[in-house]
């Protein structure tokens, strides 16, 4: 028969699970909302960096035009100014044209986009098992 102090004690246990249980999940929820908060304030700190990195890259790109521009007005000391920009521009199309034939080649190397090492890996692990160990 029961007595009245495990009668209390059983109450006393499945009230502690029901709050362990309600703290867990206000806790839960709480991880969560942080979890957000920190994923938008990356976000947020992401795209200013990326931001950053394009506006960086724009001014490269206008440096390097300067370097072929202070390339073609040194090199006009020596020759007249429109073979010197000439001279420099052929260089850029012939830089151009082997890192384009680099390319090219590149990505012709990688096509398809197949991974045949796993796929005849796969087949040679397939044919081991359907052969069931025997040669």
């Amino acid at each position: 028969m029961p007595t009245h102090a495990a009668e209390t004690e059983q109450q006393g246990v499945g009230a502690a699970a029901r709050q362990v249980a309600e703290h867990a999940s206000t806790l839960a929820k709480l991880e969560l909302e942080l979890a957000g908060l920190e994923l938008k304030q990356k976000a947020g700190t992401f795209g200013l960096g990326v931001g950053l990195g394009v506006g960086a890259a724009v001014v490269a790109f206008y440096a390097v035009g300067f370097l072929f521009a202070t390339a073609a007005v040194a090199l006009a000391i020596v020759v007249d100014t429109w073979l010197a920009v000439l001279v420099v521009a052929l260089c850029l199309f012939i830089v151009a044209a082997l890192l384009g034939l680099l390319a090219a080649n590149r990505i012709k190397k990688a096509t398809p986009p197949m991974p045949e090492q796993a796929i005849r890996e796969a087949k040679l692990t397939t044919e081991a098992l359907r052969s069931d160990g025997h040669h």
